[in-house]
């Protein structure tokens, strides 16, 4: 019997949903020099609304993941496209601080599930010499978003005004949630798209103990006594803190700091995002290759995932004391393009050391990284105001030595639970 693909039709899928959940995400931070001009707002004012996301976003962190294992990834993740596609819509609506800042909370409670679910999904989904290779099409979805983001907001802003955008993008969302519903299996021997050699191959190597019940918790007091648990949390805080910076901040700074007009922003600010984008692919394949072929897993995710942050950190500090807005660009793009190496390093990860609980392990890996997020948008703000761009993005810079450190105690070869593959 010839092997379908379907698989990897889903990855695209993913690669989409995580692209709308992006660029959702970066309108706000496009849209902030407009939205500071028409309600009078502070760069501190914004930085709490973007931090009214990421308290929503990462409470759900947790319960998203278990909700996936409990309950199936196709609710869950249906539930959540729906959800913050809604509240994608209302942003138009706001018009005040408080509305503003109730409605980016709620839209964060929206995207929070979505990405522990889709883990779970390919998780169940891929061969184990799969896994990091659809990973990258989660996470390149996500930060294709940014890459085209700023340019697509831009265009709608001038010709529509800025509300259009996320009336626009909060359809599209919609209808992309419907798409998962009726595509979208727990089991993909329960998709009449998929054959029975592709399940096959895809539980290839897979332990599957059917003789327990489907609903399933997942066992806390093994997570957070181990060391590894808490390593893969506090590195993505790091990581995440990262990229906030310049998921926020970016088209600010490229304004104020570097005197680039909107429309060239809209062009600048891209080329850090696609770098992230490919090399965010690219890590994933050559890791299921390198693993393919013999090599560890403590090579293929410890080692790409240290080495990403320590060369972003490094590059980041270059953009900071950078003399000419090209180099500022160059050494902005080389850093948050290496993080590539480490977010795709982080989801495989959490897949290898948490098994069938990975929606668990990567909502717990989650939420710190969105603590993070929390704190990126004040704290860059804070700084940036009272002592300069440039201390603003070298402080930034320097959080990545922590990062390093806590990624040489995670150790992917060693499953948490031994009984779980």
């Amino acid at each position: 019997m010839k092997r379908t693909n379907f698989r990897w039709f889903m990855a695209v899928l993913i690669f989409l949903i995580t692209f709308m959940s992006y660029m959702d995400r970066v309108n706000l931070s496009v849209a902030t020099p407009t939205i500071m001009q028409e309600f009078g707002f502070t760069k501190v004012d914004m930085g709490f609304l973007q931090t009214a996301f990421f308290t929503g976003y990462a409470f759900m962190q947790i319960p998203g993941g278990m909700m996936a294992e409990y309950f199936g990834q196709r609710i869950a993740s249906t539930l959540a496209v729906t959800w913050w596609s809604v509240f994608t819509v209302l942003t138009a609506w706001g018009n005040s601080f408080t509305s503003l800042a109730i409605i980016r909370a709620l839209f964060g409670l929206g995207e929070g599930p979505i990405f522990p679910a889709m883990n779970n999904f390919i998780y169940r989904w891929f061969n184990k010499a799969e896994k990091a290779t659809a990973s990258s099409f989660m996470l390149s979805g996500a930060f294709v978003g940014p890459v085209f983001g700023p340019a697509v907001t831009v265009a709608l802003m001038l010709a529509f005004g800025w509300r259009s955008v996320f009336i626009i993008f909060g359809a599209a969302g919609l209808v992309l949630a419907l798409a998962w519903w009726f595509l979208a299996k727990n089991d993909p021997r329960q998709c009449p798209f998929v054959n029975k050699a592709e399940a096959d191959h895809i539980e290839s190597g897979m332990v599957l103990n059917n003789s327990k019940a489907a609903k399933e918790i997942a066992p806390w007091g093994s997570f957070i006594t181990s060391t590894q648990f808490w390593a893969i949390g506090l590195q993505y805080f790091i990581t995440d803190y990262i990229m906030y910076v310049f998921l926020a901040w970016l088209p600010l700074y490229l304004m104020e700091a570097q005197g680039f007009s909107l429309a060239k922003m809209g062009i600048a600010a891209s080329f850090p995002w696609a770098a992230l984008c490919l090399i965010t692919f690219l890590t994933g394949y050559v890791s299921d290759k390198l693993i393919a072929a013999g090599v560890s897993k403590h090579k293929a995710r410890t080692l790409f995932g240290a080495s990403g942050l320590l060369i972003s950190g490094a590059a980041l500090y270059m953009a900071a004391i950078a003399t000419t807005p090209t180099m500022n660009v160059f050494w902005l793009t080389i850093s948050l393009g290496s993080l590539g190496f480490t977010f795709n390093a982080s989801w495989a990860a959490s897949m290898d050391i948490g098994g069938k609980f990975c929606g668990t392990v990567s909502g717990w890996m989650n939420f710190w990284g969105n603590i993070g997020g929390v704190v990126a948008p004040v704290a860059t703000a804070w700084v940036a105001t009272h002592y300069g761009w440039q201390a603003a993005i070298s402080m930034t810079a320097f959080s990545a030595i922590l990062g390093v450190v806590c990624w040489l105690a995670v150790k992917p070869d060693q499953v948490i639970l031994k009984d779980q593959i």
